[in-house]
């Protein structure tokens, strides 16, 4: 992979990440580019990343093998039909990490017989700990679909689904999923403040015991089912806790919430199918 030359259309947060995750895992700067129109991001990713930029797209392609779409949806249809023409010459794979965008709509407007691979990423890529899925169509040739694979492994887990509607199951569970354990944070820092501890301690402790937690998650060969019995003693202070979780509905809720997570994932991505 490191003599593919990686183009990105967009030059923010999630395409800095990924770039950075790129060359930490051994890919050369100089094989990769960058567009975007705010020229002091771009000098930001010269500068810290020593990688090639440039306010024009059309440069951009034409000097690389995979074009990442890394703008924001709502001006995605404009970058994409600009760029056709280019991608179709080019024969370009292209990745697209843009939210509620299908498939469909990115054949429709780069053409029916480009290599597209969708994916999604979540916020934690950011700190090289995101989770990624993945669809490609069925362009993608078997050296395209692991060079996708290792874009988005540079900043994370990556993982491939059968089916694109698969995505919307996914934006509930990883690509939301950060908010809720956020969610759950929150809550117990503003009760241990309660409690009587300090902000600051409040929030360190929170901090560790879901960093420590995950952590335990990943390297045990348990699920997490048996990892909370582990760590519930009978009759003690954790079975009271989780108690009270039931008795509140706790998994239902949860479901309910992810359920409804995939629902709008599937609405959001409606209109650009009429586009």
């Amino acid at each position: 992979m490191n003599t593919q030359k990686i183009g990105f259309i967009g030059g923010g947060n999630m395409a800095s990440s990924l770039i950075s995750g790129l060359i930490a895992s051994g890919h050369s700067a100089q094989h990769i580019w960058v567009s975007d129109v705010n020229p002091e991001a771009l000098k930001s990713l010269a500068d810290n990343l020593n990688v090639n930029t440039s306010t024009d797209n059309a440069e951009l392609i034409n000097a690389v093998d995979v074009v990442v779409l890394a703008v924001k949806p709502q001006i995605l249809k404009e970058v994409a039909t600009n760029a056709a023409s280019l991608i179709q010459q080019n024969k370009s794979l292209v990745v697209s990490i843009a939210a509620g965008i299908s498939q469909a709509s990115l054949s429709e407007w780069l053409g029916s017989d480009i290599a597209i691979v969708r994916c999604m990423p979540n916020t934690p890529a950011l700190v090289l700990t995101g989770a990624t899925a993945l669809h490609a169509n069925s362009k993608v040739n078997p050296t395209q679909h692991d060079l996708a694979e290792s874009i988005m492994r540079s900043v994370g887990i990556a993982l491939w689904v059968e089916e694109e509607g698969e995505l919307d199951a996914v934006t509930a569970v990883s690509g939301s999923g950060p908010a809720y354990y956020f969610l759950l944070m929150e809550a117990m820092e503003k009760t241990a403040i309660e409690l009587g501890l300090t902000p600051n301690t409040a929030r360190l402790l929170v901090q560790q015991t879901a960093l420590g937690a995950a952590k335990i998650a990943l390297e045990s060969t348990e699920s997490p089912e048996e990892l909370r019995k582990r760590v519930t003693s009978p009759g003690g202070t954790t079975q009271k806790a989780i108690e009270t979780f039931e008795q509140g509905g706790f998994t239902e809720l949860v479901s309910k919430a992810l359920h409804a997570a995939k629902d709008r994932s599937i609405e959001m991505s409606k209109p650009s199918e009429k586009s």
